[in-house]
């Protein structure tokens, strides 16, 4: 599965695009056609999955579930380099992404865990960066230590990024990383997809601050 243009709305102004891709193993028999079947399988049944990043540099990041690792272009030879070898969040994060523009839809839940990561107190205030890339989003997270937040709200009650070719992906590479995904309730390598666009809340990054979000929403 693949979502070639992560941050199409940011083409146009120059700002960071991504691609994400999803594979798994085909559950139907090989040499009969591909079915709805063969894709609604669970976050966990992934064998590989990452995302190429278009920016100062063109990376891509992936993960076969035996850690992850960034590789870089040189583009005078189109050759991708490891430049990044086995990427792991930083155990302590201080950063939060999050489209506060929605502020007065979220679940309070969330309102109260913007909140408490904006109070002074510990390593709080932690940053606020949202670039509106999910790819950019997470790559800075991963990197420099944060929790990206994409709640379910009053307009988008399921939320509003797609579990399979989104979440899911993203998710893997979080859990390989140290961190960790969720919908609020249920890891997101957990959920159970009904159907192939399937839109969820998705929380994710450092393992503790996600963790932390949890309890909120609880």
């Amino acid at each position: 599965m693949i979502d070639p243009l992560d941050g199409s709305s940011n083409i146009d102004v120059n700002v960071s695009v991504g691609t994400i891709f999803s594979i798994y193993r085909r559950v139907t028999p090989a040499g009969t056609p591909v079915t709805l079947e063969d894709f609604l399988q669970k976050g966990r049944a992934q064998v590989a999955a990452g995302y190429v990043i278009y920016g100062t540099s063109t990376m891509i990041v992936y993960t076969t579930g035996k850690g992850v690792n960034g590789f870089t272009l040189n583009p005078a030879i189109g050759t991708f380099y490891l430049s990044h070898p086995n990427m792991r969040f930083p155990e302590i994060g201080n950063i939060y992404s999050v489209n506060e523009g929605n502020y007065v839809h979220f679940p309070q839940g969330v309102k109260d865990y913007i909140k408490y990561c904006q109070k002074e107190e510990g390593n709080r205030p932690y940053t606020s960066r949202y670039i509106g890339s999910l790819v950019s989003d997470f790559h800075r997270n991963l990197i420099k230590g944060g929790i990206y937040l994409y709640p379910n709200t009053s307009k988008n009650p399921n939320g509003k990024l797609r579990l399979l070719y989104e979440c899911n992906p993203i998710a893997f590479l979080a859990e390989q990383a140290g961190g960790k995904s969720s919908d609020g309730t249920i890891n997101t390598l957990d959920i159970e997809p009904t159907e192939l666009h399937q839109r969820v809340p998705f929380y994710c990054g450092n393992k503790e601050m996600v963790e932390q979000l949890e309890a909120f929403l609880a």
